[in-house]
C-alpha cells in the first residue's frame, strides 16, 4: 500500500471537521484524519498559519475563513449565484419560504446558495453542504436530466431513507424521475424531512451545450402545502436564471 502524500494528508485534516463536529482538539483531528500526533502537529500548524484552520481560545481547531475565501472562486459556484441571486431574492419576496440552489458533484447534491425565512420550516441542507440526489427535490431534478448511464449508477447504489417516505426502490425512482422530465417539475413531500415538502425546477445553461447545470427549489412546510401555486412562481424564477448569462 502507498504511503499518503504530504497533500492526503493535508486533506484528510480538512476531512476531519464535519457539521456535527466543527471543532476539534489536535488529538482529535490526528484521531479522525489517522495520522500519529506529530505529524498531525505539524500539518495542522501550516495550515493554520496559512489560513486553511482557525485555534479558539480553548485551543481547539475550526476551518478558516481564508479556506472559506479559496471555496468561494469555485466557476460553478460563484458565477451561477451571481446570476441566480435576484431571481432568489424575488422567489423569496413571493413565498417568504426557504429557497435553495443547488449543483451536481458526484451523487451529491452541493447547496451552493440559500435564502430563508425567519418564519419558514427548518430544513437540513445549508450552503456548502450535501444531500443525496434520490432524496431531495433539487437532487430529483439534477438526477433527471442526468445522462442515462449517472442514473444507472446512482440507482445501483443502496438508497437511504431520511423518513418513511424517502423512495428507495430503484424502479419507483426511475417512474418519478420521467414523470419530473415530462413536466420540468419535481414535488418532494416528507422525502428527508418529516415536515417538509420541496418544489423544485432545472436551470438550463444559457449557450445550450451543458443541458442542466443546476436546480433551484423552495421548501416549505408540508402541512397545508399549496404545491399548485408554488409550481408556476420556481418555474419563472428557474427560466429567468437559465436565460441569463
Amino acid at each position: 500500500m502507498p504511503t499518503p502524500s504530504v497533500t492526503s494528508k493535508a486533506l484528510g485534516i480538512l476531512a476531519a471537521f464535519t457539521v456535527q463536529q466543527p471543532r476539534l482538539t489536535l488529538s482529535e483531528i490526528g484521531r479522525r484524519a489517522g495520522l500519529p500526533l506529530t505529524t498531525a502537529h505539524r500539518l495542522v500548524g501550516e495550515l493554520t498559519e496559512w489560513g486553511a484552520l482557525e485555534r479558539d481560545e480553548a485551543g481547539r481547531y475550526r476551518i478558516g475563513l481564508r479556506l472559506w475565501e479559496v471555496a468561494s472562486l469555485a466557476p460553478r459556484g460563484l458565477g451561477l449565484r451571481e446570476r441566480a441571486l435576484p431571481f432568489l431574492e424575488d422567489l423569496y419576496e413571493v413565498t417568504h419560504e426557504n429557497v435553495q440552489l443547488a449543483v451536481r458533484d458526484g451523487h451529491e447534491a452541493v447547496y451552493v446558495e440559500r435564502i430563508t425565512g425567519r418564519h419558514a420550516v427548518n430544513i437540513l441542507s445549508r450552503v456548502g453542504g450535501r444531500l443525496p440526489l434520490h432524496a431531495t427535490g433539487v437532487g430529483q431534478v439534477l438526477l433527471a436530466y442526468a445522462p442515462p448511464e449517472f442514473q444507472d449508477e446512482v440507482l445501483a447504489q443502496p438508497l437511504k431513507a431520511f423518513t418513511k417516505e424517502t423512495v428507495t426502490d430503484p424502479r419507483r425512482l426511475r417512474a418519478i424521475l420521467a414523470e419530473v422530465r415530462r413536466t420540468g417539475i419535481a414535488v418532494c413531500d416528507r422525502l428527508v424531512d418529516p415536515d417538509s415538502l420541496s418544489v423544485a425546477a432545472p436551470i438550463f445553461d444559457p449557450d445550450g451545450a451543458q443541458g442542466v447545470i443546476a436546480a433551484l427549489s423552495v421548501v416549505v412546510r408540508s402541512d397545508g402545502a399549496d404545491r399548485l401555486s408554488l409550481s408556476p412562481a420556481v418555474r419563472a424564477a428557474a427560466r429567468g436564471i437559465s436565460r441569463t448569462r
